[in-house]
């Protein structure tokens, strides 16, 4: 393998050093590994910035991806060097999208035989990147709640709690929204119906493997999108249960489509991209850039 820069994030979701440090030891049966922790943008543009030609591999999550992805894409060198995902986040949806092991040494071990896989990247219309999924609606504010309790629980290890515990309170006072969708520029949801949740998935699941876009593939080129109408009690209930078996999307007020733009507009709503919150918002695009960068992927 080629030498490594291994980048860590102080503030990971489920990470710890143990995990990191039994993957580093594997990498390094099969190239030059150095580590690099980073705790905030300004640090990890100085580790990108003495990268050089090395590979890089990011221990951690969703969101640790994300970060590097999004500093790349900011740089113009997304697509100068593979990519490597050692999980030790949370959640770790897009390893589990991919087929990456969730065990960190056994990633570590699968990163020397992987190949390079082309991977899609949705981009707004203020250059913010999503590497895995993003949704607007209940699913965003269960994530706002859950960033609260992942951070308070994190530190006792029981930062996958927050995802449910986010998703009960949302579940409690639910928020409808009036939106209209529209997909490579024609309206698929107008503002006549109450919205309970829309995904964007570049990725299938969110929150730990929970597949909102089961059908999304981060190589096909295109975003797989799920509108959710579920707004009676019953209904929500039925949703919820659904949801968690990955086959909402056969019920009859869930709404699947595909495209390679989309837009979300109306009434103020808040956006979960691979778990950063923002908002409110009245009006969001995003676009799919097909194979934006490579990760490495085993065969």
């Amino acid at each position: 393998m080629d030498p490594i820069l291994l980048i860590t994030h102080a503030h990971a979701g489920g990470g710890d050093d143990r995990s990191v440090e039994e993957a580093t030891s594997v990498l390094r049966e099969h190239a030059d590994v150095e580590v690099c922790q980073t705790t905030n943008p300004g640090e990890l543009d100085g580790v990108l910035q003495r990268a050089g030609r090395r590979t890089l591999v990011v221990a951690g999550g969703d969101g640790s991806l994300h970060a590097v992805v999004a500093a790349l894409h900011r740089r113009n060198e997304l697509g100068a060097q593979p990519l490597g995902l050692i999980p030790v986040g949370t959640g770790n949806d897009f390893a589990r999208t991919v087929g990456l092991p969730l065990d960190p040494a056994e990633a570590a071990h699968a990163l020397a035989t992987a190949a390079p896989t082309p991977m899609d990247l949705l981009v707004d219309e203020l250059g913010e990147v999503v590497v895995n999924n993003v949704h607007v609606g209940t699913g965003a504010q269960a994530s706002r709640h859950g960033a609260t309790w992942k951070e308070r629980l994190g530190p006792l290890g029981l930062g996958l709690v927050g995802y449910p515990l986010g998703a009960a309170m949302a579940a409690v006072r639910p928020s409808f929204l009036r939106l209209r969708v529209e997909i490579d520029g024609a309206t698929v949801v107008d503002m006549d119906r109450q919205v309970l949740m829309v995904a964007v998935g570049n990725g299938a699941s969110i929150g730990g493997g929970t597949e909102v876009t089961p059908g999304a593939d981060p190589s096909d080129g295109a975003a797989d999108v799920m509108v959710s109408f579920a707004t009676g009690p019953l209904d929500r209930l039925g949703y919820a249960l659904r949801l968690g078996r990955g086959d909402h999307t056969r019920r009859d007020d869930v709404l699947t489509f595909q495209g390679q733009q989309v837009s979300v507009v109306g009434d103020d709503f808040w956006i979960s991209a691979d778990g950063e919150i923002s908002g409110p918002e009245r009006r969001r695009t995003w676009h799919v850039e097909p194979g934006a960068y490579s990760l490495l992927v085993p065969a």
